[in-house]
């Protein structure tokens, strides 16, 4: 039977619970143990698909076509391990289920309530867990203790610990320790308020992480102890670090996996962390550099672009050098081409709607017309398409039919079987794609293989009535969706490095397997950054 460790938060929100959750499951599977993790979200949508990304982040995908929270990207990142939907618990999913229960008569009349039948709802998602034989589960509590949305999903996990029995689960409680300059101290007062809000509910840690940007002194860690009845043992610092890269090692240091396996009354054969501590030392030691412009429209939220952001950092580690990255906003662009000089490369990634398109496909044209390694994600491709059919084919006009219904040239649109679904979900390719590469491209080089499969998240595709147009005036569509002929990949030969696809690579990267695409991408990045400084 698994063994359960839930998280929750407390003090204040994005004081890093998928951190510190990936973190320990990396550790924990650095241990020879089967691991998953959990996210549960309470808010009320049945999933992120359709939340604003300034609100909420980037919406992650997982080959099963799951639109999850981005803390899913660190559980796969840290973890290297695949996701699926049932990985996100979303109270609005929970409340759907019940719901659809209740009018089918599945409760045989009763009175509908959050207790039972809501706990019993996440607690029937945790139990599908074990059936897969997991050694471990690791279980997010999204949100703050003491949020009225986050209520049900901790009196869910007080049950399923008590029906568990002891030994089988523990709870980890991340809290803050603030600095007061004005006091030159720590202040441990927060976390005490957090924990008794905590065990109010009926849920006592049994390890309090303190996040902190200074050392946590002996006599606080006993204080903390003290009134927070944990183990001085248990009471683990968790301070800030240079990169998130560095915090598994840092919990190694802390034996926090053998205090937790401990707690579970499992063997700690020892965290095998060779990999992690390669990806440490070339973060730490690199000296090369290359600068990439990221032009998009949700540049003020970094969030928004978790995984690209990641990834490239990915890349920099396959190529043992440190990557600056520049957000500019695509509309700032427009107004502003000279925001594109002294960058090395560009990315522009996905997005929605028709803010910054001008912006993106100016920068697409410089990219194109300056020999500068250019890479498109998803939007990115279809803005290059746009580009090249207006600056090369001379399609006056050409458009995406999700900007501009009747476009002269529609060299993008929605496939005719999507159009009547209203459903916003429901009208997109999500999840993963098979794609054949065509021999000799600079993707199949790449990617070292003709068959690929790749995460979708779009409605629109590139119209195949303009290919012949294209491939006239040289672009090249290396990639192909077979079953229904669709185009994932363009490349441009003859220039330096020209690649868009219509999938999202940055969803497959992680820092101890970097994607390929990106890996190539910061190589070279890396050739034009040194090329340009031995100029000067």
């Amino acid at each position: 039977m698994s063994k359960f460790i839930f998280i929750t938060g407390g003090v204040l929100s994005s004081l890093g619970k998928g951190i510190a959750s990936s973190s320990i499951g990396t550790l924990l599977s650095a241990n020879g143990y089967r691991v998953t993790n959990i996210k549960c979200d309470p808010y009320i949508n049945v999933d992120p698909g359709t939340m604003n990304p300034f609100q909420h982040g980037e919406v992650y995908v997982t080959d099963d076509g799951g639109e999850m929270d981005l803390d899913l990207g660190h559980y796969e990142r840290f973890l290297n391990h695949r996701m699926e939907k049932k990985n996100n618990i979303t109270s609005g999913s929970v409340y759907n289920t019940v719901i659809q229960k209740e009018r089918a008569g599945k409760y045989l009349g009763q009175t509908v309530q959050v207790i039972p039948h809501i706990t019993g709802e996440i607690k029937n998602r945790f139990r599908k867990f074990e059936q897969d034989n997991y050694d471990i589960v690791l279980v997010e509590i999204g949100g703050t203790v003491g949020d009225i949305e986050s209520l049900p999903f901790l009196e869910a996990i007080r049950e399923f610990a008590i029906e568990k029995g002891r030994g089988e689960t523990i709870f980890i409680h991340l809290t803050l320790v603030p600095y007061i300059k004005s006091a030159s101290e720590l202040k441990t007062k927060p976390t005490q308020h957090s924990v008794a809000s905590l065990r109010q509910i009926g849920i006592s840690p049994d390890m309090i992480f303190c996040r902190t940007e200074k050392e946590l002194p002996e006599d606080l860690r006993r204080k903390i102890s003290l009134f927070c009845n944990t183990d001085y043992n248990s009471v683990i610092e968790a301070l800030d670090v240079g990169n998130i890269y560095e915090v598994p090692l840092l919990y190694h240091k802390k034996n926090v996996d053998r205090i937790i396996l401990e707690k579970l009354h499992l063997p700690c054969p020892g965290a095998q962390m060779k990999r992690w501590q390669q990806v440490a030392t070339i973060m730490r030691t690199a000296r090369k550099k290359v600068r990439v412009g990221i032009i998009g429209k949700y540049v003020n939220l970094r969030d928004a672009y978790k995984s690209i952001d990641e990834a490239l950092t990915h890349g920099g580690i396959k190529n043992r050098c440190l990557v600056e990255k520049v957000f500019i906003e695509a509309a700032h662009v427009e107004k502003n081409p000279e925001a594109l000089k002294n960058l090395d490369g560009i990315l522009v990634p996905g997005g929605f709607g028709m803010r910054g398109i001008e912006g993106k496909i100016k920068a697409i044209k410089f990219a194109r017309e300056n020999n500068i390694p250019f890479f498109g994600i998803c939007l990115g491709l279809q803005c290059a398409v746009i580009e090249f059919a207006r600056s090369v084919c001379k399609l006056k006009g050409a458009n995406t039919t999700e900007i501009e219904a009747k476009a002269p040239y529609p060299v993008i649109d929605i496939m005719e079987e999507q159009k009547e679904i209203t459903d916003l979900g429901g009208s997109m390719r999500l999840g993963a794609y098979p794609c054949r590469l065509e021999r000799g491209s600079r993707a199949a080089g790449i990617y070292k293989t003709r068959l690929i499969e790749e995460r979708h998240r779009h409605r629109y595709e590139f119209n195949n009535a303009y290919r012949e147009i294209f491939l006239k005036k040289g672009m090249r569509f290396t990639g192909i969706f077979e079953k229904s002929d669709l185009a994932e990949i363009i490349e441009l030969p003859g220039h330096k490095w020209f690649l868009a696809v219509q999938f999202h690579p940055e969803f497959k990267s992680s820092p101890v397997a970097p994607h390929p695409l990106f890996a190539s991408f910061i190589g070279s990045m890396l050739e034009t950054g040194i090329k340009k400084r031995q100029k000067k």
